[in-house]
């Protein structure tokens, strides 16, 4: 059996935003494509040498791609839960889970910040 997280009651009325820093957009499988720019020495190297993209362009899954949508700055992480249960009910048991885990890996790389209970 999986060991389910303890979440405090105040991270889930905080609100996460979207980081202005990285343009986003709807494909047209609906899924969403964020820009990420690749800055710094070792990104400066591989450009150079191995061409590797200034910019990435990173597809979200379903689930990404519904969660980012639902991204506004008025909907706090409760709510984004809310929302993908209605979305993906199968998904029940870990739902909770999967959006607190993708807020987490979304703040940490800046794609968001979240701030304090509306």
């Amino acid at each position: 059996m999986a060991k389910k997280k303890k979440v405090s009651p105040n991270y889930m009325e905080s609100i996460p935003v979207r980081s202005d820093a990285r343009p986003w957009r709807i494909g047209e499988d609906g899924m969403v494509e964020v820009d990420m720019e690749n800055k710094g020495f070792y990104h400066f190297l591989a450009q150079k040498f191995f061409n590797k993209p200034r910019i990435s362009h990173i597809s979200l899954d379903k689930y990404g791609s519904e969660v980012w949508q639902n991204i506004d700055g008025k909907n706090n992480i409760s709510d984004i839960v809310n929302i993908m249960l209605k979305k993906f009910p199968k998904e029940k048991d870990r739902m909770l889970d999967r959006v607190v885990t993708y807020m987490a890996t979304l703040q940490r790389n800046g794609f968001i910040t979240v701030k304090g209970a509306k």
